[in-house]
């Protein structure tokens, strides 16, 4: 079976295959259904790292790899997910079981790994079942599960789980406004109201404490799916390729930020209604009973999640203005941007977090 893709009749391009002949018999070599028939089902991918649903006897998994023709970059990349999704099992972080890896290129083409096969829901496209939005104890529990994975990634020990060198925590705030300023600095098409003085802001504070641990990076309803019974669990976090050592708070303001201010309308914009789900205070009480991590800096984390987020879309929207794209999502960014950076700086400038 070949990975070359074909153009269809009607100018789609053909679902990826994988040769299940060469995955068979590695699969033998580290006995997952040995001598068992096996099939594959194109789940998810495009450009990005192609997900299959494999069926082989009994066992049942995902595999996960770059798509054809990705740089190489993409199979370390594959590498650093396997190994944190390996040193999350044994924990209470809901994630996919790790089966096993392969950085053999001769087996698929690149670096891939197999993972158990999540059976929940995303809530990303629609895809909330009317059972958790008519039932507001099951949508408010969907946010406090979200909080709730934070919060046991807080509590991993990861250098016992092999992790320490895949981040460098010291250092890692001093770091932050140098690193994500040369980094606008290429991708800047225009100045951007509020850029500046959140940035001399967070120049000039730090959390109070920073306990590094294991970060997701890009945590949000998005990469997460839930069990589809209730009441509300966490089914697993998935898409680590962000994951690194780092601030784990980071990640609960990647997810805090999207709320409302306290006492303000929602934000229309958001992907999720939040309108019957928990205030942010209730979830960061929640977050500080789960991991014992004090929250009382959150204003910093908050501002530096919506200054960097802006910073990181700016890339996209680069694109647009350039002319590299018409993309009307990404043109979409704009907007967008001008609106976080604002609510960075308006956070910055009122907040009694000194």
């Amino acid at each position: 079976m070949n990975d070359a893709h074909t153009q269809t009749e009607d100018n789609t391009m053909p679902d990826p295959t994988i040769d299940l002949a060469r995955l068979a018999a590695w699969m033998d070599t580290v006995n997952l259904g040995v001598g068992a028939p096996i099939s594959a089902r194109y789940v998810s991918g495009g450009s990005q790292n192609e997900i299959f649903e494999i069926h082989r006897g009994d066992f049942h998994a995902a595999l996960r790899k770059p798509p054809a023709g990705a740089p190489d970059s993409r199979n370390d990349g594959i590498l650093r997910e396997w190994r944190i999704t390996a040193a999350l099992n044994g924990t209470d972080v809901p994630h996919t079981e790790a089966y096993a890896v392969c950085t053999d290129p001769t087996v698929l083409g690149g670096t891939f790994y197999l993972m158990g096969w999540v059976d929940g829901w995303s809530p990303m496209g629609g895809g909330m079942p009317e059972a958790f939005i008519t039932d507001r104890e099951a949508n408010r529990g969907l946010a406090f599960e979200l909080v709730r994975g934070v919060a046991e990634m807080a509590k991993v020990d990861w250098q016992a789980k092999g992790l320490s060198d895949l981040g460098r925590p010291d250092g890692y705030h001093d770091r932050q406004v140098e690193r994500w300023m040369r980094f606008y600095d290429r991708v800047k098409t225009r100045e951007i109201p509020g850029l500046d003085e959140t940035s001399a802001w967070l120049q000039s504070h730090r959390p109070l404490d920073f306990v590094p641990g294991i970060m997701h990076g890009d945590y949000q309803f998005a990469n997460v799916m839930y069990r589809h019974t209730k009441p509300s669990e966490l089914a697993a976090i998935i898409d680590w390729e962000m994951g690194t050592i780092g601030d784990p708070k980071l990640d609960l303001a990647w997810v805090v930020q999207m709320w409302p201010d306290n006492g303000k309308p929602m934000d229309p914009g958001n992907y999720m209604d939040l309108s019957q789900m928990p205030t942010r205070d209730e979830l960061l009480a929640y977050f500080h009973e789960i991991s014992g991590r004090q929250v009382d800096d959150m204003d910093y984390y908050i501002v530096l999640a919506r200054w960097k987020l802006g910073i990181v879309l700016e890339q996209s929207y680069q694109r647009v203005v350039l002319g590299h794209t018409d993309n009307d999502k990404l043109a979409m960014f704009g907007p967008l941007i001008v609106d976080l950076i604002g609510r960075a700086a308006e956070l910055a400038n009122t907040s009694t977090y000194r």
